[in-house]
């Protein structure tokens, strides 16, 4: 287990809630950071096999094992450590979310509490999410990219950030049912009640992808295609369009697209394959908005070609979605990590 620096503050009026699930020696890294910080924190597990729970206890973090009778999900995780925190620590008022995947920076705990206490409008903060080891991997560096967006005022954070406990109150937290993309959702609904949403110029946690191979890729890919469609589904036609710039993406060029081109291929002797010249000019406008993002050429070609190729299982993710709701099923979770070993 990595040494982790003493912070230069410990906030005591911040609590921490950390989820995971099957997180292994990553959860252990996680924890020791948070640790390092404050000790009102609370780990929530979701139903691990690799003994997260007795690990986290091991460490002395208070745990909350979510019950599998009901669905699993992130979100619910949420919901129900922020209940559990508040419950053992009411005189809180603002509290941070951390994946199980991550190490929280030393210095991120006070540096979060100060802009929410000098900005009264400021609902959420959130800050600098560094990729581990992107050089792993070429899919670890798609997600050093990812989390590549200029500070200032946003939409959305992900699901590592800080938030004031009244505003969370008043929107009812996440929705549980929300599998995919749930920090999203919850942006959307604290900015209709006119919070603002802040990132920071700060470093707030360092990320474990471990994305390795093209399978994981791969299901990941489609947990953002069954995020989109399910995000749509419940704010899609709402005044803020919730996803249906990335629908429509997806559609046309993860489906209508390559059917069009395909299909009538025979009795057009071919002709209709010239729709496919529609890719390396996607690509080619991709390629051109990361050189003008400042990222070197191999990091925006690898970004434009990954991101073309992410259609189909976008594709294939959202038309599960879909399915799922027409059989009346409560949304699956699509999980792309593999489990991380505990040491």
């Amino acid at each position: 287990m990595t040494a982790v620096a003493a912070p230069r503050e410990r906030p005591t009026d911040v609590g921490v809630v950390v989820v995971g699930r099957n997180e292994g020696a990553r959860l252990e890294r996680c924890l020791a950071s948070v640790l390092a910080c404050t000790d009102r924190v609370l780990y929530v597990d979701s139903g691990s096999a690799d003994g997260s729970a007795t690990l986290a206890r091991t460490l002395g973090v208070a745990v909350w094992e979510l019950d599998p009778a009901q669905p699993f999900s992130a979100a619910r995780a949420r919901n129900e450590g922020f209940e559990c925190l508040l419950a053992a620590t009411p005189e809180i008022a603002l509290v941070q979310f951390v994946d199980g995947d991550c190490e929280m920076d030393c210095n991120w705990l006070a540096r979060g509490r100060d802009e929410l206490l000098r900005v009264p409008k400021v609902a959420m903060v959130c800050g600098r999410v560094r990729e581990i080891d992107p050089e792993a991997s070429c899919y670890n560096r798609l997600c050093a990219l990812e989390w590549d967006h200029p500070a200032g005022d946003v939409r959305a954070c992900g699901g590592n950030f800080m938030i004031r406990v009244s505003i969370f109150r008043s929107v009812r937290g996440f929705r549980p049912e929300v599998v995919a993309a749930e920090d999203d959702e919850l942006c959307l609904r604290v900015r209709q009640a006119g919070g603002c949403i802040r990132l920071l110029d700060s470093d707030m946690v360092r990320h474990d992808a471990a994305l390795l191979h093209f399978g994981q890729w791969w299901r990941r890919a489609q947990r953002c295609g069954h995020a989109y469609a399910l995000g749509f589904s419940l704010h899609g036609r709402t005044p803020e369009r919730h996803f249906r710039r990335e629908m429509r993406s997806l559609i046309l060029w993860g489906a209508l697209l390559p059917l069009l081109a395909l299909i009538p291929a025979a009795w057009t002797r071919g002709w209709s394959l010239l729709l496919l010249a529609g890719f390396p000019m996607l690509a080619l406008r991709i390629y051109n908005f990361g050189r003008g993002r400042g990222w070197p050429g191999r990091d925006a070609r690898l970004y434009a070609v990954f991101t073309v190729l992410g259609k189909l299982p976008g594709v294939i993710g959202m038309i599960r979605f879909y399915l799922d709701r027409w059989r009346g099923r409560h949304p699956a979770l699509i999980e792309h990590k593999e489990t991380g070993a505990l040491s």
